[in-house]
């Protein structure tokens, strides 16, 4: 077998293993989560019939409404039925208004995912140019700068750089619109143009950590062995960094990137009030100050799935991306 291929095989086994680890991981921590997560319903005392009959209703119609809503079966029947309905899509009905919870989810997601796009874009470019450059002009000034700025915009919260966003590019300069929501369906400059300043908002905190941690990783890659041995065999500096620094001081820097992207799908709870986004988080928000179990519910499956799903690729990356770290494998 030729080098060429005994590579392409070895990166192929890192990949399928990465695979077969991080799906292995997936099932017993979607059914474990899943369960945990149903069981809230039991644990918060919370019911529909309180919801839609008031606090002062009688014994007899809370137990009707529960009836109603199957609430009346054992624990381990309505969690069977739920978990079913999950494997297939559906997510159950809410309890403040009656409409299905996939429906809702679905709305919301879609605006919330697009602002988490743009802002892990932005975040992952503009991070990964900063991070570099700090890494290769290591100790000078330029580092220094990187570094300071860096720190400023890592402690500004996204709700104040939201309403400054706001003040200046939407109320001042009159560059984008500052509030509502375009789909993509009716326009790309449209719904550009709504999402740029909620990312940008979002993005800070992304810029901040990937320019910190790639820094840190790349700093720490040119003190391996194999990139001394690059050095040694005469190779430049710019196939060393590419071919050697870079692939192997993207691992740390990637996992990083493992959590943030679905971090920003729901945690932009204050971000969509600013700009006025029926987003993902706002949706969360509502339905856990309204009591609505279901839709909770839902939401903590739909983020489980977001999480796992997004550390899924990124593991897929880290194995095809970055040889040196899983030599062995």
């Amino acid at each position: 077998m030729s080098a060429p291929r005994s590579r392409t095989r070895r990166a192929a086994l890192r990949v399928l293993a990465a695979l077969g680890r991080s799906v292995a991981l997936f099932v017993p921590v979607f059914l474990v989560a899943t369960f945990v997560t149903f069981a809230l319903r039991s644990l918060s005392g919370l019911s529909p019939a309180r919801i839609q009959l008031g606090e002062e209703a009688t014994p007899a119609a809370v137990a009707r409404v529960e009836a109603e809503w199957g609430l009346d079966r054992p624990f381990l029947v309505q969690y069977g039925d739920w978990f079913s309905g999950v494997l297939h899509g559906d997510l159950g009905t809410s309890w403040t208004n009656g409409s299905e919870i996939s429906t809702l989810i679905g709305v919301g997601l879609g605006v919330s995912l697009s602002v988490a796009t743009l802002a892990l874009l932005i975040g992952v470019v503009v991070g990964f140019g900063l991070g570099t450059l700090a890494a290769l002009r290591r100790t000078t000034w330029i580092d220094r700068a990187v570094t300071g700025f860096v720190t400023v915009i890592s402690v500004m919260p996204a709700f104040v750089v939201g309403i400054v966003l706001v003040t200046v590019f939407a109320v001042g300069l009159h560059l984008f619109p500052s509030a509502g929501y375009v789909p993509a369906a009716q326009g790309l400059g449209p719904w550009l143009a709504h999402i740029t300043l909620p990312a940008l908002a979002l993005s800070f905190d992304v810029i901040a950590d990937v320019a910190r941690q790639l820094r840190t990783s790349l700093i720490g890659a040119y003190s391996e062995n194999y990139v001394t041995g690059a050095v040694v065999r005469g190779l430049s500096p710019r196939r060393i960094f590419f071919g050697h620094v870079l692939r192997n001081g993207l691992g740390p820097t990637l996992a990083t990137l493992g959590l943030k992207f679905p971090a920003l799908v729901g945690a932009s709870v204050i971000t969509e009030w600013i700009f006025g986004l029926q987003g993902f988080g706002r949706f969360a928000n509502d339905a856990a100050q309204a009591g609505d179990v279901p839709a909770v519910q839902g939401v903590l499956v739909v983020s489980i799935v977001l999480v796992v799903t997004f550390n899924l690729l990124v593991n897929l990356v880290l194995a095809r991306m970055t040889p040196a770290s899983q030599r062995g494998v």
